[in-house]
């Protein structure tokens, strides 16, 4: 199973200058739980619910008065569409986050999460039994010379 098969490709973007609640408008508004930042149109970090709650609690500030490069996490952790769910796994525990950008060259596709895997925890299971079957076929065939 491939990363394109179970990411979002709602992605909602905000500027780096933003506030914290226009970035929550945009997430309200398509349903999702981060945006990806940009500068001048560049993705370079992610801000989620999590960061938004977090940055709101220790300053004490309304939403409308902290901007989003407070909150964001940086740097960006990206994957491409073709790559396989289990390498988005992998990644997502190494960086130690719960949501990898999905790239395809410089352009933004998709977000793929934990929730995602989650999710399609069924067909993942299935494409890693059908590999292990076909790595063992393989590995366990009569030489054919």
């Amino acid at each position: 199973m491939r990363v394109s098969d179970i990411a979002s490709t709602t992605v909602v973007t905000v500027d780096v200058g933003a506030s914290l609640a226009e970035a929550v408008g945009r997430m309200l508004d398509a349903d999702v739980g981060s945006a990806v930042v940009t500068d001048d149109g560049a993705p370079g970090g992610i801000v989620t619910e999590s960061d938004v709650l977090s940055a709101a609690y220790r300053s004490g500030e309304p939403l409308s008065s902290i901007p989003v490069r407070a909150a964001a996490s940086a740097p960006l952790h990206t994957i491409g569409p073709s790559a396989t769910v289990r390498r988005a796994a992998e990644k997502l525990g190494e960086h130690d986050v719960h949501r990898l950008v999905v790239v395809d060259g410089l352009d933004v596709v998709g977000v793929v999460s934990t929730t995602d895997l989650i999710r399609n925890y069924a067909g993942i299971r299935e494409d890693e039994r059908r590999r292990a079957d076909a790595e063992h076929d393989w590995l366990t065939r009569e030489n054919i010379w």
